[in-house]
């Protein structure tokens, strides 16, 4: 199961440029993207004009890393898993529950991506971005459905992917108590509907 961010770092971040990050990751999901201007985030990490352009380029370089951020978040919950179990099947059951947890305590106003997709609806760097998580999200999936032995792992991923989205979203609408456990009972219900032994 491949868990490598799109992204390595060589080295640790610096303090400086971690406050960016953070403030941006905080305000970025909190209240938009487009609503965030450069200096409430600089204002927020403390730190000078200067040093905010030497570390991102400007805003579209620190949106990038954000959504990175975001991506390497979603891999490490499948790495976290990964070191629990080796058995497929147990693994699709911990990421499951991971993305429950997830609905229900970080991401409380929908997707970062979705988000950030409804913004940069042109083609280009974030939506590139974008495409390559949610490709990378859809085949892992798919690559722990084919080895759990269910008959349709593509279709399974196409869904629990979709499951994902709308619990995200209705997360943020209907309340998470209220959709986490609907998401982790409609996905376990699209795994077992694709068990072999659902078609013997």
């Amino acid at each position: 199961m491949s868990t490598t961010p799109a992204t390595t770092a060589n080295s640790r971040p610096s303090p400086a440029r971690q406050r960016l990050l953070d403030a941006a990751t905080d305000l970025f999901y909190r209240e938009g993207i487009h609503s965030v201007g450069v200096d409430r985030i600089i204002e927020e990490a403390g730190v000078t004009r200067a040093t905010m352009y030497k570390q991102f380029e400007g805003k579209e370089g620190l949106v990038l890393a954000y959504l990175r951020g975001e991506d390497e978040r979603l891999r490490a919950l499948f790495a976290e898993a990964g070191s629990a179990s080796d058995d497929p099947a147990v693994l699709l059951d911990l990421v499951i529950a991971g993305i429950e947890q997830d609905i229900r305590e970080r991401h409380t106003r929908g997707c970062p991506f979705i988000n950030a997709a409804a913004e940069y609806p042109d083609t280009g760097p974030v939506r590139e971005l974008i495409d390559e998580h949610r490709e990378w999200f859809r085949a892992t999936l798919a690559q722990l459905a084919r080895g759990a032995g269910l008959t349709e792992p593509e279709d399974v991923a196409a869904s629990l992917v979709l499951l994902r989205d709308a619990a995200l979203v209705g997360g943020y609408l209907d309340g998470q108590d209220r959709v986490g456990p609907a998401f982790a009972r409609t996905a376990h219900g699209v795994i077992a509907s694709s068990s072999p032994k659902a078609h013997s």
